[in-house]
């Protein structure tokens, strides 16, 4: 916590991170702050002024910039508190990053070139077109030497003539920096130029976890990363599923993907026999309309169970030139599939009514129109409209 004034509030509109409207709300600048703005890779860190949540701080040159949706009046006296849980995630996650970068430079040569600190996890994007398991196991292994060691790590504060600052490993300085340059060192490992929070002692990262690499941009590598506390909560995570899975497989942790593989294989050979057994059913279903004596202008059918092909095979073996065929398949109160099928004048003028009325979209060619249908409950609508139609059309009319 930090006691502060209120130097400045004004009325301004707050884009989400996950998109959607703007919040409106207020920027409020202080005398001085503990939240820390993002940037240098690190996102923000979230608090309060007074009981008025901080939803975000973001940095405008020497100023970080709170928004609140509550007004703040200028001159106020002010407690800021911070979140200290976000805080010390981040602190692990950029310490991490910082140790990471380092080792993997002095061990391999590979030089970081960007890095993005996740809400799940952090990626840190290195100067190479590839990693061995090898080399990620001997710098997971070197990393966690470091935090065995409890190494310090120091912040320091150079004048921005100071020689001293060439030799610090650094990927340059924002455009509107304005005085001392900020030095995070981890003693006799790096000297990193960097805005961002960190821990004092390699011990408090605790441990880091490296989850493997992607394919990064060209000729880049993004190597994945845990520390700390995100470690932990992650074979907490691992451990519920495991329990999970041994519960519902009947076996150990170590039978588990062979049960997997087992189950895979019977639900393939399940899908290919209930497939078989839908087509012969189609089969059958369209010869018993076609073995009536006199058949009806309208054949109508609903089955929860079949797809498209399902429903073509009963258009084919019925035959479409004096039929007119409305088949669906799917949940009767939810969102399914359906086919207009028959003479082709017909289908063309009735498809699109038909897939308005089912809350669909469709297409159509060659007297057949089929797509999908979002309310399987309005089918009776649809016949109606067939029948109406056939009733129009026939002599007797």
């Amino acid at each position: 916590q930090f006691v502060t004034k209120v130097v400045s509030c004004r009325a301004a509109e707050l884009r989400p991170e996950g998109g959607g409207e703007p919040v409106r709300g207020f920027q409020v600048v202080l005398e001085d702050t503990i939240l820390f703005p993002e940037g240098g890779g690190q996102p923000d860190d979230r608090g309060l002024i007074g009981d008025v949540p901080v939803l975000r701080v973001t940095r405008r040159g020497p100023e970080a910039v709170h928004f609140v949706q509550a007004a703040l009046e200028p001159g106020t006296e002010v407690l800021l508190s911070l979140d200290w849980e976000r805080r010390f995630d981040h602190m692990q996650q950029h310490s991490g990053q910082h140790l990471i970068t380092a080792v993997a430079e002095q061990m391999f040569g590979f030089k970081t070139t960007s890095w993005e600190l996740g809400r799940q996890r952090s990626v840190i994007e290195l100067d190479t077109p590839s990693m061995t398991a090898e080399q990620i196991e001997a710098l997971e292994r070197s990393v966690n030497e470091k935090i065995r060691e409890r190494v310090p790590v120091v912040v320091r504060e150079l004048a921005a003539d100071d020689p001293e600052i060439e030799t610090v490993r650094s990927r340059g300085l924002p455009d509107d920096h304005a005085g001392p340059v900020r030095v995070v060192d981890i003693e006799g490992v790096d000297s990193n130029m960097c805005c961002g929070t960190h821990v004092s002692n390699l011990s408090d990262l605790q441990v880091i976890k490296l989850l493997g690499t992607e394919k990064g941009k060209k000729n880049k590598t993004n190597l994945v990363f845990l520390a700390g506390n995100r470690v932990l909560k992650s074979i907490e995570q691992s451990h519920s599923t495991e329990k999970a899975l041994t519960s519902l497989l009947k076996n150990g942790p170590g039978e588990h993907v062979e049960a997997v593989k087992r189950l895979q294989s019977s639900v393939k050979l399940l899908q290919k026999n209930n497939l078989n057994l839908l087509r012969d059913i189609a089969v059958l279903i369209a010869r018993d309309f076609k073995s009536k004596p006199v058949q009806s202008q309208l054949f109508v059918l609903h089955r929860k169970e079949g797809d498209s092909e399902f429903m073509n095979i009963i258009a084919n073996e019925i035959g479409t030139e004096e039929t007119l065929l409305f088949l669906t398949v799917g949940d009767e109160k939810e969102a399914g599939l359906f086919l207009l099928a028959g003479p082709a004048e017909a289908v063309e003028n009735l498809g699109p009514r038909v897939a308005e009325l089912l809350g669909g979209k469709g297409a159509g060619k060659r007297g057949r129109f089929q797509g999908k249908a979002t309310k399987m409950s309005r089918r009776g609508d649809v016949q109606a409209l067939l029948q109406e139609f056939i009733s129009s059309r026939s002599p007797e009319a």
